[in-house]
């Protein structure tokens, strides 16, 4: 925004306390003028010559003028030091607000990593330099994180365009050579890309809130979300176990369904080869409703458990499988919860396998709760 020039602040400041000052002299000076006017032979001089105490001699014109003087001259003082105090005292008291700006400048430029850090005791200013601070710790971890994801994403991006080009590449060199395995191939990497796709639309979608919020049941939710992974459990030999009463909260239907069936199909493909199990629980908490869901798997560390919220993180690094997935699960999950002003806990079990803890706003309770196990597939 275009502003016309005017005063700094200091010497607004400045000119505040002179004029303070001069004002305060002023009425002091007419407080005299008016006693010196109505009362001109009231005693205001003390004559310490007459003896003990002295004589009280009455005031007359000379004392008067004495008077003028002596107050202009005072007057002028006040000036003068009103204004070389009030310029001292303005600098030290606006310093900090220099150092703010002058951070705010480097913010400007791009440069996020410097703090103010004001020391002293608080007070405004520093109220306004710590919450500065605060903000550009959030600004600088944000674009950090959207830097590894733009990173993670052109790569995983690239993976299949790079394996798409290769055989199509094979195909032309080699126009005899039998097409159907690479036509599945193409589909197969096809369809990832198509995954990853609509993976990050849906992440940028809950990022921006752009959905409708109604009063939700997790219980239903995660009943719903074990009925349509069931085949894909059985495929691996996965028992999933349902329980919980009427978990109410308010959300988007469809977000906090895609939730729960990224967590269940995280909690099966990331599991025990054979004869592994995922809990999935909900549960009413004071000021909450909460979703559990727990696996059995390989052992991790606390450390990579709490980085798999992470876009395109594995908890077995980068290696891949048939249902590998495209690393975007419990991004995806962590974005979905943020957005219903919700939070995500993860934690390593201690006999392998991850538990993941969903907290979210609780709705209005429904009387018609369901609880209950549901959809265990026999093991095989």
């Amino acid at each position: 925004m275009a502003r016309a020039p005017g005063l700094s602040v200091r010497l607004k400041l400045t000119l505040s306390y002179a004029g303070f000052l001069m004002l305060a002299g002023a009425l002091l000076l007419a407080l005299w003028v008016v006693l010196l006017h109505y009362f001109p032979d009231a005693p205001i001089v003390r004559d310490t010559r007459s003896g003990i105490g002295g004589a009280i001699l009455p005031g007359r014109s000379g004392t008067q003028r004495a008077f003028g003087q002596t107050a202009v001259a005072v007057l002028a003082f006040l000036l003068v030091f009103g204004l070389l105090g009030g310029w001292i005292l303005a600098g030290r008291m606006l310093a900090p607000l220099a150092r703010i700006t002058h951070a705010t400048r480097l913010a400007a430029t791009g440069s996020l990593s410097h703090r103010i850090e004001l020391e002293g005791r608080n007070d405004e200013f520093r109220e306004l330099a710590d919450a500065f601070d605060t903000m550009l710790a959030r600004l600088d971890a944000q674009l950090a994180e959207q830097q590894r994801f733009a990173a993670n994403a052109s790569h995983e991006l690239r993976t299949p365009l790079a394996i798409t080009q290769t055989l199509l590449d094979v195909v032309r060199n080699d126009p005899a050579r039998e097409t159907d395995v690479l036509i599945e191939r193409l589909h197969a990497v096809n369809a990832r890309a198509i995954r990853l796709t609509e993976s990050l639309l849906l992440l940028s979608r809950t990022e921006q809130r752009s959905f409708t919020r109604e009063p939700v049941d997790l219980s239903l939710i995660a009943e719903e979300a074990t009925e349509t992974l069931l085949p894909l459990a059985e495929k691996h030999s996965v028992a999933i176990e349902t329980s919980g009463d009427s978990t109410p909260t308010i959300g988007s239907h469809a977000l906090l369904l895609q939730m729960t069936m990224n967590l269940l199909h995280n909690g099966i493909v990331h599991n025990l080869p054979e004869h592994g199990t995922v809990q999935v629980n909900t549960a009413i908490r004071p000021g909450s409703a909460m979703l559990t869901v727990e696996n059995t798997g390989d052992k991790l560390t606390p450390q990579l458990a709490s980085t798999l919220t992470e876009p395109f993180q594995r908890g077995t690094e980068r290696t891949r499988s048939d249902h590998a997935g495209v690393g975007l699960g419990l991004a995806i999950v962590k974005s979905i919860t943020q957005a219903h002003d919700g939070t995500i806990t993860i934690v390593a079990r201690s006999d392998g396998g991850i538990g993941v803890t969903v907290r979210l706003p609780a709705g209005v309770p429904n009387p018609n709760g369901v609880s209950g196990v549901v959809g265990s597939p026999a093991r095989s």
